[in-house]
């Protein structure tokens, strides 16, 4: 792709727990908007079928694309968008959290299993131990799962392998009690998304869900999304709202390319 302007969707949708049929429901209907609204790509959340360490997973982790998969790239066709999201896959004995990019032809171009996962999330999840970028319609995407770019260093390695934007399905939660007022929420994640940025001048954008942890230790958390989009300049492109019911559809405008 030349360089220009490009309309990312971040779909801030609620997650529940362990309702995979609800989940893709709101997701495809994110899908739908977002294309209406004129976006070329949008970024669901993490684990967006049955919630991030879900005890569920045990039980309806598919096989990727799986049913799940295949829902998510049937909606990518059908609506010419870009898509990237964050699914529980199983793999034999094991399960991942995981992602994948979907063309707007509806082909998988990437799947990313997620690198940087919390300790306790590991009695769930295994270790992703490959890293890449893929090409697309509207570019070169990296890919990677809310961790993965708590420090810059995996975006930094997908950057130095010529990504133009990248993508990033979350889950963030905060604890009960959580005040945004006297700590406001995100200032991290700006902050390492500001540094890839200003290494190789390309957008990070991360997307998070809403709603209810609870399975793990950190059962009784909010995921209250406040999705980040940062522009290939380090300004903020968009920011989505906060909160446990703050369900949103956010555009975000980036350059790319350049």
């Amino acid at each position: 792709m030349t360089a220009g302007c490009l309309t990312v969707a971040m779909g801030q949708m609620l997650v529940e727990p362990g309702r995979p049929e609800r989940n893709l429901a709101r997701a495809e209907t994110m899908i739908a908007s977002a294309a209406a609204q004129g976006a070329s790509a949008i970024v669901l959340p993490e684990t967006l079928d049955l919630g991030w360490t879900s005890h569920s997973a045990r039980d309806l982790a598919q096989d990727l694309p799986g049913a799940y998969g295949n829902t998510l790239c049937a909606a990518a066709r059908r609506h010419g968008l870009v898509v990237a999201a964050g699914l529980t896959e199983r793999d034999g004995d094991r399960l991942y959290n995981s992602a994948l990019l979907i063309d707007a032809d509806g082909r998988i171009a990437a799947r990313h299993r997620k690198i940087a996962e919390l300790d306790f999330a590991r009695a769930i999840y295994a270790t992703g131990t490959t890293l890449g970028v893929a090409d697309t319609r509207i570019g070169r995407i990296g890919l990677a799962i809310c961790a993965d770019y708590w420090t810059p260093t995996l975006g930094l390695a997908q950057g130095a392998m010529g990504a133009q934007i990248l993508l990033s399905p979350a889950a963030w939660a905060v604890p009960p009690g959580f005040d945004p007022v006297q700590t406001p929420y995100g200032g991290e994640w700006i902050a390492s998304y500001r540094t890839i940025a200003a290494a190789f001048r390309i957008p990070v954008i991360g997307v998070s869900n809403v709603g209810p942890v609870t399975s793990g230790d950190w059962a009784g958390h909010s995921c209250i999304g406040a999705s980040i989009a940062v522009d290939a300049d380090g300004s903020v492109a968009a920011r989505g709202p906060f909160g446990q019911t703050a369900e949103a559809l956010i555009l975000a405008q980036v350059r790319i390319g350049g």
